[in-house]
């Protein structure tokens, strides 16, 4: 696919012009990363001149130096608007997901590897100035920044092969790999479109092709536009990787993914106020909906009738206390469809099912509580024969016939 080769940013990544104080207008995209340097030095001693992620025509057995199986990155930016979330001019970070290169996943590959306090493990790593970046610009919609963080470490981070402790120089301390996740390549989504005279709008709409080709004049590659509605609020970027994530090279690719907005029509919204949401340092909260933002992947999580949150949903659609599944959603609040890594999803005789064989039901998402809630014919009522817990799961039926009931709470991965 055309594209440009650009140099890992860390430390200090960018969405928009807040990122260095002032317009970006001394940079191309193409030395725009070269300005910058690293928070904390951590080499790879892997170099760039092996063969690129997802084009390799034999197998390769270093995969510390060769991002696999998932050597299709994925890196993910939000617009929150409602709430708004982040600087007024620029958007903010959601992940960098290692997908495959047939466009599935795998997740919470390494839980032993799981870091819950990434405020410390940043400090401790004399990483502050990725931690002050990180509280402006990856900020979570509920103001839980450091569960958010861990979360997408746990669930994603730890999926490189390039990011195993292994992989590490000698000597490193633990959670060095993660260090190195979180210093990771952004792009400057906001300023590029803001060049080509797209900017926040009370009033204005635009055309999918106006955005998709305005960004790809900037950056020279076609990303992924998400829209809530009418609303644009995601973007993704897609690359391939030579060498590994530590100070390897992301080549920038076409999205292999068609956007999710309506061809016409679309509101780039203006934020309502800037500045970052604060860091959770307590134990965190239940409450991790996304109302008013639908994500297009994300864990769905159960909430008993006591509003305890207990477990949620595997890939065949099972109520479980175990590793939670990531679902891809397409469509918007009112009219929505799940997909697996087991199939699509669907409702038959009433139970809630995922799998090759299973035919698509359209669902809905509800805002309620601060939560965004899965809804089946206009309810959001579940139930189940049981309560989950260790390897037992249940069917998930759509009613509230059945003894154990809930709600489905749908959660941004």
């Amino acid at each position: 696919m055309p594209g440009l080769t650009l140099p890992l940013m860390t430390g200090f990544a960018l969405l928009g012009s807040s990122a260095l104080g002032s317009p970006l207008s001394g940079f191309s995209p193409l030395n725009l990363f070269d300005a910058l340097a690293r928070d904390v030095s951590i080499s790879s001693s892997c170099g760039v001149s092996g063969q690129t992620s997802c084009h390799n025509t034999s197998a390769v057995s270093n995969l510390c130096c060769f991002e696999a199986p998932g050597g299709l990155l994925l890196q993910t930016q939000f617009w929150d608007s409602e709430p708004s979330t982040g600087p007024t001019d620029s958007w903010t970070i959601h992940g960098l997901w290692p997908d495959n290169c047939d466009g599935t996943f795998t997740e919470n590959c390494d839980p032993s590897r799981n870091q819950n306090d990434i405020t410390s493990l940043l400090q401790d790593a004399g990483a502050g100035s990725t931690l002050d970046f990180m509280n402006e610009f990856w900020v979570d919609i509920n103001g839980q920044n450091e569960q958010f963080w861990a979360h997408e470490w746990n669930t994603h981070g730890t999926c490189y092969s390039t990011l195993r402790p292994s992989c590490l120089p000698s000597g490193s301390a633990d959670g060095t790999e993660a260090v190195a996740f979180f210093e990771t390549v952004t792009l400057p989504t906001y300023t590029w479109l803001q060049n080509q005279g797209i900017t926040p709008s009370s009033s204005k709409t635009f055309t999918l092709s106006e955005l998709e080709d305005a960004l790809q004049q900037e950056a020279g590659v076609k990303p992924a536009l998400t829209c809530s509605g009418s609303n644009l609020n995601a973007i993704s970027w897609y690359f391939n990787l030579k060498g590994s994530v530590i100070d390897g090279k992301f080549v920038a690719i076409d999205s292999p993914e068609a956007s999710g907005c309506p061809s016409s029509g679309i509101k780039y919204p203006l934020k309502s106020g800037g500045g970052s949401s604060p860091t959770s340092t307590s134990s965190p909260p239940t409450n991790t909906g996304t109302p008013g933002s639908l994500p297009s992947k994300a864990t769905i999580h159960a909430i008993t009738s006591t509003g305890s949150t207990t477990g949620g949903l595997l890939s065949l659609g099972t109520w479980s206390t175990q590793t939670l599944a990531t679902y891809t959603l397409s469509g918007t609040e009112s009219s929505l469809t799940l997909t697996s890594s087991k199939g699509k999803c669907g409702v038959s005789s009433g139970k809630f099912a995922c799998g090759s064989g299973v035919t698509s039901t359209t669902f809905e998402a509800v805002s309620s509580g601060g939560k965004l809630l899965l809804s089946s014919g206009g309810s959001t009522d579940f139930s189940s024969e049981g309560v989950p817990s260790g390897s037992t799961v249940f069917d998930v039926f759509t009613d509230s016939s059945h003894s154990q009931k809930y709600t489905l709470s749908i959660v941004g991965s």
